[in-house]
């Protein structure tokens, strides 16, 4: 049975607050840590960047949550907007070693029944990450109607979904410099 299309979302929008500098260009073992993200992905997937336009590796589509800084539901919902496949895998940005899990995300979505509108990454304290998951496009593009000022993206766990475990560094991000030399040599 052939895959189901996928496209990937991935979230680079924030301020990087905690980091002190724009965390998606941190270097991480020869690259940055968005670029490590996107090398990683599967190179038959098409992939949506949010967020302002930076210089990546890998060929990507822009788009921009509107208003711009939105937020990370903002976010998703400007990505889902570009995004053309079926399913739709979503990631933040300063999450370098997620491409494995995704691909596992994506699985488990495309093995559930249609009433399944998400697979959603649960860390390793137990905490469901809407932006580790894969969606339904349609289950997420029926949600842009819906006012999304103030709104967490945690209410897209409103999804009927299933959670799938996903260990370490998978479903870690860099938020500090301390979680990026978690992630081992920076050059």
């Amino acid at each position: 049975m052939p895959s189901a299309p996928v496209s990937v979302v991935v979230l680079a929008g924030g301020r990087s607050s905690r980091f002190g500098a724009d965390k998606l260009a941190a270097p991480l073992r020869g690259t940055t840590v968005l670029d490590h993200l996107l090398d990683a992905l599967p190179t038959a997937w098409p992939v949506v960047v949010v967020g302002q336009e930076r210089a990546t590796r890998r060929p990507v589509t822009w788009a921009r949550e509107d208003p711009p800084g939105g937020g990370p539901l903002a976010a998703v919902l400007a990505g889902v907007a570009v995004a053309r496949a079926d399913l739709v895998a979503v990631v933040a940005g300063d999450m370098p070693e997620a491409a494995p899990a995704l691909e596992r995300l994506v699985a488990v979505l495309t093995a559930a029944g249609p009433e399944v509108e998400a697979a959603v990454g649960v860390d390793d304290e137990g905490v469901p990450n809407p932006l580790l998951a894969a969606y339904r496009r349609a289950a997420v593009a029926a949600r842009a109607a819906l006012p999304t000022a103030g709104v967490p993206a945690r209410s897209l766990l409103s999804l009927v979904h299933v959670e799938v475990p996903v260990p370490g560094r998978e479903a870690h991000d860099v938020d500090t410099r301390a979680d990026l030399d978690s992630f081992g040599p920076r050059a």
